[in-house]
C-alpha cells in the first residue's frame, strides 16, 4: 500500500501530510483530535537527514502542542549503510531520534507506530519499537536482521536458522511473528481509521511486550527473567 492510499484510509477527516525525499510529515484528523504524523516511504534507509527531520518534528510537537498524539508511518530498509553516514555517527542520530520519541511519551504524547510496508533493523528499533504501541498491516515485512546476516554473525548455518524459524518466531521475519513475540500489538485489517482511534484511546505507557510475548507463546522466557530479576532485587532491598 502506498502512503497516499494509507493516509486516506487512516484519516478520512483530512490531512496535510507531505512527502519530501521519502520523509513524511504533517498533521491529520483522527476522530475528533489532531495528530502529528511523521514517517518514511519508498523503503528509504534512515540517514542522518531523515533521522534529524523526524526528531525535529517530534520536538516541535512537544514544544508547541501539549499532549498531541504522534503517529509514525513506517516503511524503511533500516539505517543507511554509507561511509558518510557512518563517519558522521549515524548511530548517534538514530539514538537521538529514539530519545526524542521517549521524551514525547514522557511528556504525555501518545505515540503510535504503524508498519505499512517494510520495517528493518535500526529504522524500526528507533521508531515503531519506541512507540507506546506498534501495529502492522498484514502484508508488511518486519525483521531486525535477515537470516543470512544472522548466520554470519552467530556462525550458525543458515539452513539451521531457517529450520529454527519454522517453529520459533524469534528467528523468523514477518508481521505475524512479531505479533507472537509482542513487538507488534495487533495487525490491522478492515477499517483502519477506527482501529487507529481505538489504539490512541487505549494506549498505555507501560511496556507490555514481554508480557504479550509470553501470553502469545512467541517469547517464553523474557517475562520470566524480568520477574526473576525484579523479585531478586526486591528481596535484596528488603
Amino acid at each position: 500500500m502506498n502512503w497516499q492510499e494509507l493516509a486516506s484510509q487512516l484519516f478520512p477527516g483530512g490531512h496535510d501530510i507531505r512527502e519530501s525525499e521519502h520523509f513524511l510529515s504533517g498533521t491529520a484528523r483522527a476522530g475528533e483530535q489532531t495528530v502529528t504524523v511523521i514517517g518514511t516511504t519508498g523503503h528509504t534507509p534512515i540517514g542522518v537527514e531523515i533521522a534529524l527531520a523526524q526528531a525535529k518534528a517530534v520536538l516541535d510537537t512537544v514544544r508547541s502542542h501539549e499532549r498531541r498524539p504522534i503517529v509514525i508511518l513506517i516503511d524503511t530498509q533500516g539505517q543507511r549503510l554509507r561511509h558518510r553516514d557512518e563517519m558522521l555517527g549515524i548511530n548517534s542520530y538514530m539514538a537521538h531520534l529514539g530519545k526524542c520519541i521517549d521524551l514525547a511519551r514522557r511528556c504525555g504524547h501518545t505515540v503510535i507506530g504503524l508498519v505499512y510496508d517494510q520495517a528493518l533493523s535500526g529504522g524500526f528499533i528507533t521508531s515503531g519499537l519506541m512507540a507506546d504501541a506498534c501495529y502492522a498491516l498484514p502484508q508488511s515485512t518486519i525483521r531486525v536482521m535477515g537470516l543470512p546476516a544472522m548466520a554470519r554473525i552467530t556462525k550458525v548455518a543458515e539452513e539451521r536458522l531457517t529450520e529454527l524459524a519454522k517453529d520459533n518466531p524469534v528467528f523468523a521475519p514477518g508481521a505475524h511473528n512479531y505479533l507472537a513475540m509482542g513487538g507488534v500489538e495487533a495487525i490491522w485489517e478492515g477499517d483502519l481509521a477506527a482501529q487507529l482511534q481505538q489504539a490512541l484511546a487505549c494506549a498505555r505507557p507501560e511496556d507490555r511486550r514481554n508480557e504479550l510475548g509470553a501470553q502469545r507463546g512467541g517469547r517464553k522466557w523474557a517475562q520470566r527473567v524480568v520477574q526473576a530479576v525484579l523479585s531478586d532485587s526486591h528481596a535484596r532491598a528488603a
